[in-house]
């Protein structure tokens, strides 16, 4: 399955895509927007890369024209919403999907992901410890019909997603001891921002 041709989706729409009043996307980490981040990660990987987004404007100014920016089909859904808008329009029939508040994804892992792609699988998620990260997971697109139906259905969650989807989980693989940070870590608050500006100067100044 390592052949096949791979979208990237950023989830960067919703409440939870703020922080202070501005979107954790456009946070400035090392002199450039968390976004711009991902986006270069992604590429490593991606012959294509979509943002989902209820607030198509600012993005504008930061991503350039090669990334498709779209909106969701099932506004102020939360994850779920914008994954449906992903998983429907991707051109590709995998997609790698993660939250906008994780500046540390990773193409490697993903990579990984790949590979336990069988017959049967519609998605491939990374489990930390034994807890699955659905928001770094790949997903099979027509996994677009299930997200569909529980939207309709007036309700459900990525835990929901994963009780209704066949989907296998692989370990991460175990980081080495040099201070590199996960690519699970999200920025939920002022002083998880702090600390991923702190581990990035610590990544530079001893890689």
């Amino acid at each position: 399955m390592s052949t096949v041709s791979l979208t990237g989706a950023i989830l960067a729409g919703g409440a939870k895509s703020l922080l202070g009043g501005s979107l954790k996307a456009l946070l400035p980490l090392q002199e450039e927007a968390l976004i711009v981040r991902q986006v270069r990660e992604m590429r490593k990987l991606c012959k294509e890369i979509i943002v989902v987004t209820d607030t198509p404007k600012p993005f504008f100014d930061v991503l350039d024209s090669s990334v498709r920016i779209i909106t969701d089909f099932y506004p102020g859904r939360g994850p779920l919403g914008g994954m449906h808008s992903a998983l429907r329009l991707a051109r590709n029939p995998l997609v790698w999907i993660v939250g906008s508040d994780m500046p540390f994804i990773s193409a490697e892992e993903a990579r990984r992901l790949m590979t336990g792609f069988s017959d049967g699988i519609q998605a491939v998620i990374p489990l930390v410890g034994e807890r699955p990260v659905p928001l770094h997971g790949l997903y099979d697109s027509r996994c677009s019909e299930t997200v569909a139906a529980l939207l309709n259905a007036g309700g459900g969650n990525m835990e929901n997603l994963l009780g209704r989807i066949p989907w296998l989980g692989v370990p991460a693989e175990q980081e080495a001891g040099h201070g590199a940070p996960s690519f699970s870590f999200e920025i939920r608050s002022e002083a998880d921002y702090e600390r991923a500006e702190g581990l990035l100067h610590l990544v530079r100044s001893t890689g």
